[in-house]
């Protein structure tokens, strides 16, 4: 058996960026994720209307996890770089693809459907993974200097 060659460079595993918020929630939750929410994106370094357009987006997918998902979800809330991150998911039975591929605005007069266009005109980019044993959505927003 030989050994390594110590001046051999090492294999270096990238470390997942330590979450600002990883909670499970329920209805009974909402409002108060949403102000934890509120908090830390603040504390991330989101102001003003950056703060309140993440803040709405991470509402509606936590409320569309809440109705459509089964009832409850998991929030993760994490920096990475210059972007602030969040993840919903749910263990619902998916979203279809013909909704997850229609990116049209809900005709005004539309009670429902609100949630996902929403997410993603107030987020800079959004990612939906869907299928039978529920759906994960990740929005990011760049943090801007001050």
């Amino acid at each position: 058996m030989t050994n390594a060659d110590p001046r051999a460079p090492r294999t270096v595993v990238p470390i997942e960026p330590a979450p600002l918020i990883a909670e499970a929630f329920d209805r009974a939750q909402v409002t108060e994720l949403r102000h934890s929410v509120t908090s830390c994106a603040h504390a991330a370094g989101l102001r003003d209307q950056r703060l309140d357009d993440f803040v709405l987006a991470v509402n509606e997918l936590i409320t569309n996890a809440v109705r459509h998902g089964g009832g409850r979800g998991s929030l993760r809330l994490w920096r990475l770089d210059d972007q602030l991150v969040c993840e919903v998911a749910d263990q619902g039975l998916g979203i279809s693809a013909g909704r997850l591929g229609d990116r049209s605005r809900p005709a005004p007069e539309t009670a429902g459907g609100w949630g996902l266009w929403l997410a993603r005109q107030l987020s800079d980019t959004m990612e939906v993974r869907s299928g039978e044993s529920g759906t994960v959505v990740r929005i990011a927003t760049a943090i801007t200097a001050d």
